[in-house]
């Protein structure tokens, strides 16, 4: 992976103790996105309109792993001496928060409006819309159904296991913004 530093046209900007955000080439970003400090974006990723991604408290760090979509008006923190990883192929759909600490497993999809902190989520889990995610371990292949609140580990046990249309669903989120980044990449080479 390539990595491009901070200083470019994009809003990217280091932290109080200068760290600068490192981001593959071949991601995509939207020009007024705010990365600000000891962020990785990896390959392949989306970075839509308005998103705010900071770790920028002491100690905070995010990462963002490979084909990932992080949609618009999203919001990623950390609270300082907190990690937040994102892993391959995971979406963060229109105006979720994910706040540190905070593991999103691989081929996971956060829904409209989701708030998801201080937990690990497994791989393969989808959390629809509006729904919170709070103080808990969920395990791989599991759905938190719109607007449910799962504050409590013991309601983790409740949760369904994913079907192959929510499987079908978050496939075609990952490919429909990989095919953006690569639609916004050759414009960006066309114009140049």
């Amino acid at each position: 992976m390539h990595l491009i530093e901070g200083g470019n046209e994009k809003m990217l900007y280091p932290n109080p103790k200068n760290q600068h955000p490192k981001i593959s080439e071949t991601a995509w970003i939207s020009e007024n996105a705010v990365i600000v400090g000891d962020v990785t974006i990896g390959d392949n990723v989306y970075v839509a309109h308005n998103v705010i991604i900071r770790a920028d408290e002491p100690g905070s760090s995010i990462v963002i792993g490979d084909n990932c979509n992080v949609q618009d008006a999203v919001i990623i923190h950390g609270l300082g001496g907190s990690k937040v990883e994102v892993k391959n192929n995971t979406s963060l759909a229109h105006g979720c928060i994910v706040h540190g600490p905070c593991t999103i497993g691989e081929g996971c999809f956060v829904g409209f409006g989701a708030v998801v902190f201080d937990c690990k989520i497994g791989d393969d889990v989808i959390i629809l819309h509006n729904s919170t995610v709070r103080a808990v371990d969920i395990p791989s292949c599991k759905v938190v159904t719109d607007g449910q609140v799962i504050t409590e580990q013991a309601k983790v046990g409740e949760l369904e296991d994913i079907c192959p249309d929510l499987k079908k669903f978050k496939k075609s989120v990952i490919n429909a913004n990989l095919k953006l980044v690569e639609g916004y990449t050759n414009l960006a080479q066309d114009t140049n």
